[in-house]
């Protein structure tokens, strides 16, 4: 299969052999980028097909191509665990082995909002597509709503491993509902698979977590905020060093120390179209009717210190 074409290039963007106009660029079964998007596009859906047989009343939200793979997010009456996901690969393996040809159409809003009348996930995800028409795939008795690309058939027996159960917001909401969320990787040969499950092997080795509690570096607390660090004595013995380090190497290249104010008047960042951008997301604070803005970054004091002397091209 590996010579097997399954998808194309047209004007830049992967399309799937059941969408193809034109074949700029022919896309074979291999770990290429191009290849792992389609792959892993239709291991998403081969998932979810085995979560259907094995949870029938299970309704399915989104499960798109993401950095590490791929994921899928869905609502379940069933108890699911992690020793579930052995199950959920076995199933994909049986489906897998039926071959069963994954075929695209075409449906108007209003026929798939009444296609899909009685599952509301779906009606959610219908009314967020732009456009008159959405795209609906198909394998077997499955199908879902999808843009692809995916592959011809699900006999195409990628190698794929589902690595994380979690939980997730629909839609990203924290006051919505709490979905299910299982996460996989996919490539098209067994020895890739099997690398790449051994690179995250030792990256858990050397999670800074795991570290930093271990070695007793830092700690967090859940009480003062998620993702802030207290620095324990051994950690902040170290990160003085380290910082030791780096003012060292950057006076060596010829760098100069400055250090300015942690708040600025509004008016900077309203001057430098910082506050415009990204004004929603500043921490903001008024200190005798006038507001001030903690610094999102560095360069508008270092422009105010440049300025202090006269500069010449000379």
């Amino acid at each position: 299969m590996v010579s097997d074409v399954i998808g194309f290039i047209e004007n830049g963007q992967i399309v799937d052999t059941q969408s193809a106009q034109s074949g700029e660029k022919e896309v074979h079964f291999d770990n290429s980028a191009e290849a792992l998007e389609i792959i892993r596009h239709s291991a998403a859906h081969l998932m979810a097909q085995a979560i259907k047989e094995l949870y029938p009343n299970t309704q399915f939200f989104v499960g798109p191509v993401v950095e590490e793979g791929f994921y899928y997010d869905f609502r379940t009456d069933a108890k699911i665990g992690e020793e579930d996901l052995k199950k959920i690969e076995k199933k994909m393996k049986e489906l897998a082995k039926k071959r069963y040809p994954i075929e695209k159409y075409s449906l108007s809003k209003e026929e798939a909002l009444e296609k899909f009348a009685n599952d509301d996930l779906k009606q959610r995800l219908i009314n967020q597509i732009p456009g008159e028409e959405v795209s609906v795939y198909q394998q077997g008795d499955f199908e879902d709503l999808c843009r692809g690309p995916h592959l011809p058939t699900t006999g195409y027996w990628f190698n794929v491993k589902l690595t994380k159960l979690a939980g997730a917001y629909l839609g990203g909401d924290e006051n919505a509902e709490m979905l299910t969320r299982i996460y996989g990787i996919a490539f098209a040969d067994k020895e890739s698979l099997k690398a790449h499950m051994q690179m995250l092997e030792e990256a858990k080795k050397r999670d800074h977590r795991k570290i930093g509690n271990e070695l007793e570096l830092f700690m967090f607390s859940e009480e003062a905020g998620a993702g802030l660090p207290f620095w324990l004595p051994k950690g902040a013995r170290l990160r003085s060093k380290i910082e030791q380090i780096l003012w060292k190497s950057h006076r060596i290249r010829g760098y100069e120390p400055v250090r300015g104010p942690e708040i600025l008047k509004s008016d900077m960042w309203l001057k430098s179209g910082h506050y415009a951008c990204y004004g929603e997301n500043m921490y903001l604070t008024t200190i005798d009717e006038q507001e001030y803005g903690l610094k999102p970054m560095n360069c508008i004091g270092h422009i105010l210190i440049y300025k202090k002397s006269g500069k010449s091209y000379r």
